[in-house]
């Protein structure tokens, strides 16, 4: 039996189409998140007559209470804003009520997706991507501890480039700290969904020669590539850290090698 920590079934997360691509184990659903550079969070501005909203923003997941917890174990997502955004102050306004008695939590869901590969195939219908995807629906806390705010921000600017943080003028001061809410996600459920490997073509256009004579038929890789690092005009450090170009030509391989990988895996089901 495995010892993976899972996020359990239910009706909120469990994955109804091609169900066996769904992934339950925190650490599959916690790597494609932190490997996202926008994960999209949507959330309801709190009248019927209004649209859902959805915005792009940056996340990632840490443990405050437990700094060392790794990605296998249950963490939070931490989501940063300027103070006086629309989902700052519909997180405020929910978490406030009209009084501590009725006050109810923002709910959220977040969603984030690599794309890996375009899948070709003999017929439209059968044409898909190899992706990897994670949605998780979680409860928003707003931050107002000092020393978690400055966690979560470290955290963050180490998430997008890890050693930034402590490279750049540190700590932020008193305005930068009023003008940034920071909002952490307790997860409540999550799941993720994969598609690796080559075309999933039927049988009966497998068997069609003249097809397969004139339709190409194959993976176009995708990933993830950063270009040469250019300086600002007022840059005066001569040479570029060795965090940053390490982690461009790391992050870049990894990128390119899953990519490739992906291809040769058996995929799951159809298109």
């Amino acid at each position: 039996m495995s010892s993976e920590l899972s996020y359990p079934k239910s009706k909120v997360n469990k994955v109804n189409r091609l169900a066996d691509r769904g992934k339950y184990d925190c650490k599959t659903v916690h790597e494609i998140l932190m490997a996202s550079p926008v994960v999209h969070v949507s959330f309801n501005p709190g009248s019927p007559e209004e649209y859902p909203v959805i915005l792009p923003m940056i996340g990632k997941l840490g443990s405050f209470e437990n700094p060392s917890a790794d990605l296998s174990e249950p963490l939070d997502l931490y989501l940063h804003g300027y103070v006086s955004s629309r989902i700052m102050n519909v997180a405020r306004k929910a978490a406030q009520g009209e009084g501590e008695a009725d006050a109810t939590p923002l709910k959220i869901c977040v969603c984030a997706t690599k794309v890996d590969g375009l899948v070709l195939s003999l017929t439209p219908n059968s044409h898909s991507m190899n992706y990897r995807s994670s949605v998780i629906f979680g409860t928003v806390e707003l931050v107002m501890d000092a020393e978690e705010k400055l966690y979560a921000m470290k955290l963050i600017t180490d998430g997008v480039l890890p050693g930034r943080y402590d490279d750049t003028r540190i700590p932020p001061d008193s305005a930068e700290m009023q003008s940034t809410q920071i909002l952490k996600v307790t997860i409540d459920h999550a799941s993720a969904k994969i598609r690796t490997g080559e075309p999933g073509d039927y049988e009966k256009d497998l068997k069609r020669d003249d097809v397969r004579a004139k339709v190409w038929t194959g993976i176009v890789p995708i990933y993830q590539a950063f270009g040469e690092p250019q300086v600002a005009s007022y840059n005066r450090v001569d040479k570029v850290p060795g965090y940053i170009s390490n982690y461009i030509k790391e992050t870049g391989d990894a990128e390119k090698e899953y990519a490739l990988t992906a291809i040769q895996k058996a995929s799951a089901g159809k298109s």
